[in-house]
């Protein structure tokens, strides 16, 4: 990770093209509910706050808690890396369930022709 203005950026963009695709979905796909389309953009802009308010971590412990500055700034390293870990692990679950639901939405001939078009 570079830093976390680009990870912020890199949740918006991941939502903004989720909630885009739904929308397409909603009004130039035969068959899918519009509703339910709009039901799930919903789900992803509540994701997108969710994820935004937790992206940012702060260590607990000063550079005195430890032996050393090396220490310590492996400790501190470690945690980060734990920390960043855990948040994609729970943001690309619901990235899961969204893209899940939209599946959910396409009406079985899209669905079908989906499979057909990925076999070719």
């Amino acid at each position: 990770m570079a830093n976390l203005r680009d990870l912020k950026k890199e949740v918006r963009y991941a939502c903004g093209e989720l909630a885009a695709e739904c929308m397409i979905a909603a009004h130039y796909v035969e068959g899918v509910d519009p509703k339910a389309m709009s039901e799930i953009v919903g789900k992803i802009a509540s994701l997108q706050g969710s994820a935004l308010s937790h992206v940012s971590f702060s260590f607990d412990k000063t550079q005195k808690n430890f032996e050393n500055r090396a220490a310590y700034l492996k400790a501190r390293k470690e945690y980060f890396k734990k920390a960043y870990a855990s948040f994609r692990e729970k943001f690309n679950e619901k990235v899961v369930e969204i893209v899940r639901d939209m599946n959910a939405a396409l009406p079985q001939a899209v669905k079908d022709a989906n499979v057909a078009a990925m076999k070719k």
